[in-house]
């Protein structure tokens, strides 16, 4: 019951509501075409986000410890636009490093960013939203369980802005 609710909810977030041919589903809201609300508190969503343009250890730790956390983890990819805000441009758009997101094992989902984060958090309604140890907080919706990660796998050698640091000692 549990892995055919997640399904649904997956459907659900992937295609904006539930495809009609699921729809007869005791799970399914018919009319609304999205997962009733007993049924969505059968399953722990966790919500996370990155920008995710080299993908590193680090990367995949982090995403293993939250879906630890829930049955669904839905993972948003930062814009281009709020990467090149932060001073530098992405090596890979936000659609290409949405797809290799979301070919891991441990992420159920893979969504864009948009522009206002706030949208996504009313689209995935997560119940728990997890932040790596170098990342900030800055979503705290009443009733989410926020989880911030202290623990890290060697920042020294494991983190994008390193990683950049070594291939332009190496290539430049």
């Amino acid at each position: 019951m549990k892995e055919r609710i997640k399904q649904l909810y997956i459907l659900q977030l992937k295609h904006g509501k539930i495809p009609p041919e699921y729809c007869d589903e005791k799970w399914v809201d018919k009319e609304k075409r999205i997962l009733t609300e007993e049924a969505r508190k059968k399953i722990k969503v966790v919500l996370t986000g990155g920008v995710f343009d080299i993908l590193h250890i680090g990367h995949i730790y982090t995403l293993k410890k939250a879906k630890a956390l829930g049955d669904v983890l839905v993972v948003v990819v930062a814009r281009d636009e709020m990467i090149r805000r932060k001073g530098r441009a992405p090596i890979h758009p936000q659609e290409y490093r949405k797809a290799i997101v979301e070919e891991l094992k441990c992420v159920d989902v893979a969504l864009a960013g948009g522009e206002d984060p706030q949208k996504i958090v009313e689209k995935v309604k997560p119940d728990v939203i997890v932040y790596g140890y170098d990342q900030k907080a800055f979503l705290k919706p009443e009733g989410v369980e926020i989880v911030k990660l202290t623990e890290k796998i060697d920042d020294h050698t494991y983190k994008s802005s390193k990683i950049w640091k070594k291939i332009s000692e190496r290539f430049y």
